[in-house]
């Protein structure tokens, strides 16, 4: 399922690294071309959680391969139908395929491992995420620079078909188990303290996505880095990410949460300013690209572990609203963006990346403060 999620995941991430091509051969600007992310963000973020509640009565075998049939269906539209109109209805179906198997796969690795070793069986499927960046991104540049962009979705789409004789083999039929109601969901949004985290997750990743959503276009007009080049980069941005995933969650457990979160964050907004000012060829770039995906990405399990704290009995709830918010904040950029590149230039989309993040530290750390306010007060009470 991990190798699976690689897969499904390229789906997702790779239009960042090929977004100049599809505006190409679209005949669209960049800007337009960047609101194909925003498409597929609102649709993972609203269409998912919809698909998964509506199919309860169905067992996980048949849900994770519901949403591969979905991949098919979405890469086959990418590959055949010509038209900007019918590349935004595949990236709604890809969408929803994409954000129905993560939901799928990470209950199903959960349910079939044994009780001691779930936290591992799901982060093991989650490492096709980071798996996608490092590898799916940069072969996807690769492909779409000596080839064309759309062979990328003809393979994901074979790829899918094997997947699904490969889940109905080795996966056995489990129950889906009871969904959570919407307004349970909702009504956790009356705390504070969770709307002061979601609210920081939700800038944190505007101020991460604006900047990702128009990486290409970035490296090759303010770098002028050459097409090879950009995917060198990338493939360095997604080692990035995996070691800054692990180093957060590893600094979290070591020296607590606030300090290392937002400690991650300010990092964060230093290197997407430093981007904006020195990365002028590839040699400052590239190590300003790490900084930025590592501080970026160690803050991914701080976020997650700060709103499993502020509501524990209600730990999957507050997962799903983490990911939407994740989604909704990746929504927001790609719209942002593009309208900032379409009235200024790419440059801008690093500021605002800047701006974004530090309103996500600055909610961060009052939140913290007023935490700690409360828990000293229920200490002497």
């Amino acid at each position: 399922m991990a190798v699976i999620t690689f897969m499904v995941s390229t789906s997702e991430y790779v239009i960042a690294g090929i977004l100049d091509k599809i505006a190409a051969l679209n005949h669209v600007s960049v800007s337009a071309a960047g609101q194909l992310i925003t498409v597929f963000a609102m649709a993972n973020a609203f269409g998912s959680p919809l698909v998964v509640m509506a199919t309860t009565k169905i067992n996980q075998r048949k849900l994770l391969i519901l949403s591969l049939v979905l991949m098919v269906i979405g890469s086959v539209m990418t590959f055949t139908l010509p038209g900007f109109g019918f590349l935004i209805l595949s990236r709604i179906i890809l969408a929803l395929g994409s954000g129905v198997f993560a939901i799928a796969a990470k209950t199903a690795a959960a349910k079939l491992a044994p009780p001691e070793k779930q936290a591992g069986a799901i982060g093991t499927v989650i490492l096709g995420f980071s798996a996608a960046i490092i590898i799916g991104v940069p072969i996807g540049r690769l492909v779409a620079t000596e080839y064309d962009w759309k062979l990328i979705f003809a393979g994901i789409g074979v790829l899918s078909i094997l997947a699904i004789f490969v889940i109905m083999r080795i996966i056995p039929a489990q129950s889906n188990g009871p969904a959570v109601p919407l307004a349970r969901q909702l009504s956790y949004l009356k705390n504070p303290k969770i709307l002061m985290g979601l609210g920081a997750t939700f800038f944190w990743q505007l101020g991460y996505g604006v900047m990702y959503s128009y990486i290409a276009p970035f490296l090759l007009t303010v770098t002028y880095m050459s097409e090879r080049e950009v995917s060198g980069a990338l493939f360095a941005f997604g080692i990035a990410t995996l070691i800054g995933s692990k180093f957060g969650g590893f600094m979290t457990d070591r020296i607590g949460n606030p300090r290392t979160l937002v400690g991650g964050l300010v990092v964060h907004v230093i290197a997407l300013v430093l981007l904006s000012t020195i990365s002028s060829s590839t040699i400052t770039a590239i190590p300003l690209l790490m900084l930025w995906s590592f501080s970026a990405w160690s803050s991914g399990p701080g976020m997650q572990y700060n709103l499993v704290w502020l509501a524990p009995e209600a730990s999957g709830i507050m997962l799903s609203l983490y990911g939407s918010f994740m989604q909704l904040g990746i929504a927001a950029a790609a719209g942002i963006g593009g309208i900032a590149v379409k009235n200024t230039s790419v440059h801008a989309v690093s500021w605002i990346g800047a701006v974004s993040v530090a309103i996500a530290a600055i909610i961060t750390l009052v939140s913290f403060n007023l935490n700690s306010k409360v828990a000293k007060y229920e200490k002497v009470v």
